[in-house]
This record gives structure tokens, sequence and C-alpha cells, in this order.
């Protein structure tokens, strides 16, 4: 199910941001999307090897030998799925900040904040250590949360569509777009966390639900430069050189943590 919505998911937004892009690409496809999806490549398989179960499966067991809070309390099926869903999608904002907060982590992340472009492919480069850590938190919050099985199997199909949507390139008129975000992170909202302005990118770090930010104070409407003037990047990997895929593997061991951290200004 995860593989089919992502082929589809991937597919209609690639289209779409053939038929209405939002912004004018700075760097060709032929380059970036082999590089960004050999990344997928890397990670589906890594994945495979290193952590054969998936946190349906760990939500099965959880359900059978009664672990985490909603396998404890008297929940509706249907409330503990909605519940699930909820408080992953805030465990995963959580995990965001922290590793924009964390300069050991900023430097995994910034891989994904390092593309020069901001498309559909972008909602899918992570570094493989990332993945393989956020794989480890998901375990966690699903085991504590006792989350049921169909509420994380919805949860993780909503991220992976959601991860795409809100990356694509894409033209919505401002008016819908107002009202979308009050429902789901919209690709606008979403770019400003590109910005390669210190401020910009340490805000907006919902992926699916855009309420965290609003809730939590990290909610920033537009880029001070505009959605056609705003530079999508970081300023420490501006060559075209970093979009390969061996530069973008080694760009955590690869120079100071940088500014982007949020303790570091905290630190300075």
């Amino acid at each position: 199910m995860r593989l089919g919505a992502f082929l589809v998911a991937f597919a209609t937004i690639a289209v779409w941001e053939a038929a209405a892009p939002r912004r004018p690409r700075s760097d060709s496809r032929s380059t970036r999307w082999p590089n960004n999806l050999a990344v997928v490549a890397l990670n589906t398989a890594l994945i495979r090897i290193v952590l054969p179960t998936t946190a349906v499966s760990l939500a099965l067991l959880g359900a059978r030998r009664g672990w985490g809070l909603l396998n404890s309390l008297p929940v509706a099926p249907w409330a503990a799925v909605v519940a699930s869903v909820v408080l992953l999608d805030l465990a995963i904002y959580l995990q965001h900040v922290m590793f924009h907060a964390v300069p050991a982590l900023w430097r995994v992340h910034r891989m994904h904040h390092a593309d020069r472009d901001f498309d559909v492919t972008t909602g899918v480069r992570f570094h493989p250590i990332e993945i393989m850590l956020s794989m480890l938190i998901k375990f966690a919050v699903v085991v504590a949360l006792g989350a049921p099985a169909l509420g994380v199997l919805i949860f993780e199909v909503l991220l992976n569509v959601s991860s795409m949507f809100n990356h694509g390139n894409v033209r919505i008129p401002i008016r819908l777009d107002w009202y979308l975000r009050w429902l789901v992170v919209t690709p606008d909202m979403h770019r400003v966390h590109h910005s390669i302005i210190v401020g910009e990118t340490n805000s907006n770090f919902g992926f699916t639900l855009p309420w965290w930010d609003r809730l939590l104070g990290t909610y920033r409407d537009q880029p001070a430069a505009g959605h056609d003037g705003i530079t999508i990047g970081i300023t420490e990997f501006r060559k075209a050189r970093e979009l390969w895929l061996d530069r973008m593997l080694l760009q955590p061991f690869r120079g100071a943590a940088g500014a982007y951290a949020i303790t570091w200004r905290s630190a300075a």
C-alpha cells in the first residue's frame, strides 16, 4: 500500500509540476532527479537489510502483548486510530525540531535542505543516517503509544504522500492555499522552511498537519523575499557538484555544523 501510494503521488505531483510550476527551476532535472532518487533506492535497501521489521508489524505485536498507552486504556478502536495518527504526526514534528536543534543531528538533516531546488524529489531526499534514526524513533513512539496497526498504516501513507505534496513545485491559488493550510501543510507553507535565511529555515516544521507550528510558535506565514524571490538551500553547499550522490552522502562529515542549528545561536 505504501509503495502504491508513493508511485501514484509521485507521478501525480510530477505531472502537476510540469503543467503548473510555482517557480522556475534553478537546476536541471537531469542532474537532480537521478541523484535524489538514488538516495531513495539506497535508503529502501538499507531499511530492508538493517531494520527488516516494520512499524505496522510492531504495532500488531504491541496489540497482542498489550504494550503502550492506548492498549491500556478503554479507548474505542476508531478513536485509537485517530489519536495515533495525530500523535504520531506530533512526534514527527518534534523530531524535526530536534534535528534542527542539535548540531550533530542537523549535520545529518542538512542534506535534505542542501537541495537548491524545491520539488517532489526534495520530499524524498533524506540521508540514510536520518532515515535509520527516524525509523528507530518511530518504533519507540509506536510501542510507547500502543498505536493500532491501522493507525500506523494510515499515518505512514499520509506522511509519505504529504512529504511529496508539500515539497511540490506546484501552483495553488493563493486563496485556496490560505484555506488548505489550516488543514494540511501546503507547498507554499513548507517552502519557507527551505529558505536559505536561518530564521525562515527554523520555522514551519510540520509535515502533514499544520497545527503544531501554529500552537508552538514556529509558524511563519510567508518568506521575506516572497515565493518568487526566495533562495532555496543552505549557504554551505551551493555548488552544482554538491547535487551528486557521493557528495550528499558525505555532507554530515564535512565542514562545521554552520549557523542553521538552533542551539548555535544560543551558544554564540
